[in-house]
């Protein structure tokens, strides 16, 4: 795989990666977003959630994309607003959201019942919810409405490499001014290559063609300037998933070292779901759920979350009394 080229020296993307037309108008929100719970006494979570598309023609047919269904960063979003967190969730367009996520396999109108309404209603007929068929959602409801309420969550959507990568930046450059109240939960599925625009046939690929050959570039890394230029005060969280279990903590340790980020959740593609290490520089800590927890509906993202937020309370402290 060839590489691709650096980000230049002020940060920019190399230009296979066009900037989306909405970009500056998203960093103003969510730069006031930030600015407002800060000043509120709240510290701020840019969430990163899904897996990026990767286009393999210019009017896209076809793309490349991963198995991500956004579900770590949905729940995570969650507990993270348990805690007073503010949340901005930058997701995967139609990737799992925060509370829906709990019904993503019910059909809704299967949720649903007309019955008889009471004299006020004009059509005669109201819409009645099944909770047998959403189970909790009243308390899932209620929470909800006490978040939208506050303002507590601001959703960000993308759907291709390129978008994700802006939008990132611009993350980044707007929570920067609150400093070490700031953290990077960078759950997001990222694809490590791509095909630039200019290698990219116009049209729908024709199978007619024959046999089909790809030739990708490396993603430039975009750690490296968020920790270093973009927001150097942040609390930064990359997550690191393998498929060999005999790598993983080597490879935790080397993103620490090239990055020089704060965290590093690490995990296995088989057992995600109840085992991390969450690795710092000079400690790792690992977490499990049992089976009876599991089967209890504990998620492994609140015993995360939980790890986090008190790391991070301690990283303000000592930016505090630096």
């Amino acid at each position: 795989m060839a590489d691709s080229g650096p980000l230049s020296a002020d940060g920019n993307l190399p230009a296979d990666f066009a900037v989306p037309s909405h970009v500056e108008e998203v960093k103003v929100q969510m730069a006031t977003f930030a600015a407002r719970h800060s000043a509120a006494g709240r510290v701020v979570v840019l969430i990163t959630s899904g897996g990026t598309k990767v286009p393999l023609e210019s009017r896209t047919v076809r793309f490349l994309d991963n198995f991500s269904s956004g579900r770590r960063g949905a729940s995570s979003a969650e507990y993270f607003l348990e805690l007073g967190y503010a949340v901005i969730f930058l997701h995967r367009h139609r990737s799992l959201y925060p509370f829906t996520r709990l019904y993503s396999g019910i059909n809704l109108l299967d949720s649903l019942q007309l019955e008889s309404g009471m004299g006020g209603c004009s059509s005669g007929q109201v819409v009645v919810v099944d909770q047998q068929a959403l189970p909790n959602i009243a308390k899932v409801l209620k929470r909800y409405q006490v978040v939208k309420d506050a303002g507590l969550l601001l959703s960000v959507e993308f759907s291709t490499l390129s978008e994700y990568l802006h939008l990132l930046k611009a993350a980044a450059q707007a929570l920067s001014p609150i400093g070490s109240k700031a953290m990077f939960y960078l759950a997001a599925a990222v694809s490590d290559f791509y095909i630039p625009v200019s290698d990219m046939p116009e049209h729908k690929i024709q199978s007619s063609d024959g046999p089909l050959q790809i030739s990708m570039k490396m993603v430039p890394k975009m750690l490296s300037p968020l920790v270093k230029d973009w927001a150097p005060q942040a609390f930064v969280i990359s997550f690191k998933l393998e498929t060999d279990p005999s790598i993983l903590l080597e490879r935790a340790r080397r993103a620490l070292d090239t990055y020089r980020h704060q965290v590093v959740v690490a995990n296995i593609l088989d057992t995600r779901r109840g085992y991390v290490v969450v690795v710092t520089p000079d400690t790792q800590v690992e977490l499990v759920l049992t089976d009876e927890e599991a089967s209890r509906g504990v998620e492994i993202e609140d015993r995360i979350v939980s790890n986090l937020s008190v790391a991070h309370s301690q990283f303000i402290a000592q930016n505090q009394a630096a």
